[in-house]
């Protein structure tokens, strides 16, 4: 289809043992949907499940994180069967908070019910980590999460983050970690 961007090329690649990150394609508006209409899921990202037209915003505003800033959120499959796992990435999402973020890269994860208490979380991030510092002049990372989010909390620390403020994000109670 003419102008359409080929994220298979122009989004990079990450592999780790078990994972590949690669940029988001059409066909993955299916998965991303089933993984984001799942209220448990979105339980601590929003409190309520997605509809399709969410989540097809949110994978448009994905690849034009790529497009405009240079980095972004990747698709996560396993390796070993191909599965759509969930997704893994860097973002600029200009949220209204206090203290303000101003350009440090946000990190964020979300897996499908399928995917979770396997350490994909963990070493997705640590991918993407990895690939920010040699990637991105921005050496510091943050990430809000829900402070009733204890599997978030544990994937942050173990990937280096520490917390340093407790504020609320559209009326919601959040931690920001930062590394």
């Amino acid at each position: 289809m003419p102008g359409l961007l080929d994220t298979t090329t122009a989004i990079p690649r990450v592999e780790t043992e078990r994972l590949l990150l690669r940029g988001h394609r059409l066909d993955d508006l299916d998965m991303c949907a089933a993984m984001w209409g799942d209220a448990e899921v979105a339980r601590y990202i929003g409190g309520k499940a997605f509809g399709r037209d969410e989540v097809w915003m949110r994978l448009l505003r994905y690849v034009g994180h790529w497009a405009l800033l240079g980095y972004g959120f990747w698709a996560i499959e396993e390796k070993a069967s191909g599965r759509f796992a969930g997704e893994v990435g860097l973002g600029d999402f200009l949220r209204d908070l206090d203290p303000p973020l101003g350009a440090t890269p946000e990190s964020g994860w979300v897996l499908a019910p399928w995917a979770h208490r396997r350490g994909f979380a963990t070493e997705a991030v640590r991918a993407a980590l990895a690939w920010g510092a040699a990637n991105l002049p921005a050496q510091r990372t943050v990430c809000l999460i829900s402070p009733e989010n204890v599997a978030s909390i544990r994937v942050a620390e173990k990937c280096g983050y520490r917390e340093f403020r407790r504020t609320t994000y559209k009326g919601q109670p959040t931690i920001l970690f930062e590394r």
